[in-house]
């Protein structure tokens, strides 16, 4: 068995892992239906449908992969732990590290029927349900930071304490890993963040890509009934990822699909300070977002544009679009270095 007719080959058999998934699942029957979703640029996924289930797989990309990238056994383990809280989380089923079946590690979840904007404006729908999206991203991650991770099982899923410290060490060694040029904005903010880091240790369960294309929607309400991509989850700031989601500010639409520069009103979005309002009114933690969380986020955003490029260049990259995103990173790294004057 091979893709469908139409379909790129997935790199792997997939009669393969249609043996396995009999074996394994129950409730499955006719024949294996087997989609990639396109626009991804970490772990390739893939619809995989039988008559009566309907599921998703996601696996680590091919080839040589920087260290702690790819992640998917955390993934698995976080939103098992999540689906006893409010966090909406598509139902986890297994995790396989067995590479026979695949050529890498992979696990399944079932389908969560909604919608995924790529888009952070929304388009097609009226004003009113972009407000009430919006509204829904904010509440949605301060209920995430909410999370008693002690009382979900996990309390050992990240180190507490001195987290900025070490997210700059950590992606200033993805820039030397990743790195094809010299960039003075980048060695500016390796020096400057650490110097800038605020005092308070807040510790809660963080995302750690917690945006707009994360999130999948009801099919017709304006709330989020499932949040995605948990690949770079871990236990750190909240404020990691507010200000990462508030990229979409300080970002314009050619930059990997900004808001900045929009008439926000007309649209029906909210500004930076309507969003973080809506957030800090749920959280219980009581920080309140900076600059240099903002010079965090973009840094980290052009390492991993730099390290989406690096993997275009070696050809396991996991969107077409990888080198032209990959060439963003400069464009980040100034919109962060801006921050520091």
């Amino acid at each position: 068995m091979t893709a469908p007719a139409g379909q790129p080959d997935p790199g792997f058999d997939a009669a393969i892992l249609d043996r396995f998934l009999r074996g394994a699942v129950e409730g499955l029957s006719g024949p294996m239906r087997l989609q990639q979703i396109s626009g991804g640029q970490s772990n390739p996924t893939f619809f995989v449908t039988y008559d009566e289930r309907a599921l998703v797989l996601r696996k680590q990309p091919p080839g040589d992969l920087l260290p702690s990238a790819h992640a998917i056994d955390r993934e698995y383990r976080v939103i098992s732990a999540l689906a006893q809280t409010d966090v909406p989380v598509p139902p986890a089923l297994l995790y396989c590290d067995d590479r026979t079946i695949l050529g890498t590690p992979f696990y399944l979840m079932e389908k969560v029927e909604g919608r995924v904007f790529h888009d952070c404006t929304l388009p097609g729908l009226s004003p009113a349900e972009r407000n009430a999206m919006y509204a829904s991203l904010a509440t949605t991650l301060a209920a995430l930071h909410n999370v008693d991770v002690a009382a979900v099982g996990l309390a050992d899923y990240g180190k507490p304490g001195n987290y900025f410290a070490r997210q700059i060490a950590r992606w200033g060694r993805q820039w030397e890993l990743s790195r094809s040029r010299d960039d003075a904005h980048i060695d500016r903010l390796r020096a400057w963040l650490p110097e800038h880091i605020p005092a308070d240790e807040t510790v809660s369960l963080v995302h750690g890509d917690y945006r707009i294309g994360n999130a999948m929607f009801h099919p017709t309400e304006p709330r989020i009934v499932a949040l995605l991509d948990w690949e770079l989850s871990t236990l750190g700031h909240p404020l990691a990822d507010l200000a990462h989601s508030a990229i979409a500010w300080l970002s314009r639409p050619a930059e990997y699909g900004g808001i900045e520069g929009l008439d926000l009103a007309a649209l029906g979005l909210p500004d930076l300070a309507g969003f973080t309002s809506l957030y800090a009114a749920e959280a219980r933690h009581g920080q309140t977002l900076q600059p240099f969380h903002l010079a965090f986020a973009l840094f980290r955003w052009a390492v991993i544009f730099e390290g989406i490029a690096a993997r275009a260049r070696a050809g396991n990259a996991s969107a077409d679009n990888a080198a032209e995103t990959g060439r963003l990173a400069a464009a980040f790294a100034r919109h962060a270095a801006d921050l520091t004057q």
